[in-house]
């Protein structure tokens, strides 16, 4: 087995622009073991399957201590390196989010998900105060001494109110990019882009590897490393293409067809 720093080490080689890393998001061990069987390089949570897998809704609904408790099953379970969604960090000022990711970081994760929407609340956090919060994590990153890859992700898209985004969407990711980059992140996330040419030019501004999220209407993958992007995640659609096939399966059995 590798050890943590190996760990951190691999999963921030595996961002290469144009040679982008798969994440196929998983929520608990058993999935996890199942992609890793697979041929992933990586083994990545999503926070909405996690906790839908246990019940709750998503925006911080399910407890730290279950989400802490999970991680440490995924990461007994595999020998890659995983990386968690925590969301907004289950707290808002950098302080807490300090504490908590130390925890994750205790509980074996190599990588997080940082959100800059304000959980529990509206909008975004101002580029300074989510600027905060990274350089929070990577001070506790650097007293663990695990060099852990800080997926800033920004919510600018998802909460845009059309998904014809337009060119200031764009400069202002771009601006997040940056100065999130400075902060100490290691890749930048932008869940609900969906323009070719917008995520083009994101990803030749950006100081940073870019990760998509795979929709129904996103690029192809193969699109999107010619694009540029580093990184491609399919969020909840593994969990919820599981409990179809779990639902069609049960509906056969319990109608004894």
């Amino acid at each position: 087995m590798i050890s943590r720093m190996e760990r951190a080490n691999l999963l921030k080689s595996l961002h290469v622009k144009g040679d982008p890393l798969i994440l196929f998001n998983i929520w608990d061990a058993g999935s996890a073991q199942v992609i890793q069987e697979v041929g992933a390089k990586a083994i990545a949570t999503g926070s909405w399957s996690v906790a839908a897998a246990h019940g709750c809704d998503d925006r911080e609904q399910l407890s730290f201590d279950l989400v802490l408790a999970n991680l440490k099953r995924i990461v007994a379970s595999v020998d890659l390196p995983v990386t968690i969604d925590i969301e907004g960090g289950y707290g808002q000022s950098p302080t807490e989010v300090k504490e908590n990711v130390t925890k994750v970081i205790e509980a074996g994760a190599v990588g997080i998900n940082l959100e800059d929407q304000i959980v529990g609340g509206e909008g975004l956090y101002s580029i300074q105060d989510q600027c905060a919060r990274i350089e929070a994590v990577r001070e506790a990153a650097e007293r663990a001494s695990i060099p852990i890859f800080i997926n800033a992700r920004t919510d600018i898209f998802l909460k845009a109110d059309s998904v014809d985004h337009h060119d200031n969407h764009l400069d202002e990711a771009i601006r997040r990019a940056s100065a999130y980059a400075k902060s100490g992140a290691s890749g930048f996330f932008a869940p609900g882009m969906r323009n070719p040419d917008h995520i083009e030019k994101l990803c030749e501004l950006s100081p940073i590897p870019v990760n998509i999220l795979v929709q129904p209407d996103t690029p192809s993958s193969k699109q999107l490393a010619e694009l540029g992007v580093a990184r491609i995640s399919h969020g909840p659609g593994p969990y919820r293409q599981v409990m179809e096939v779990l639902k069609e399966a049960g509906r056969k059995a319990l109608s004894m067809s």
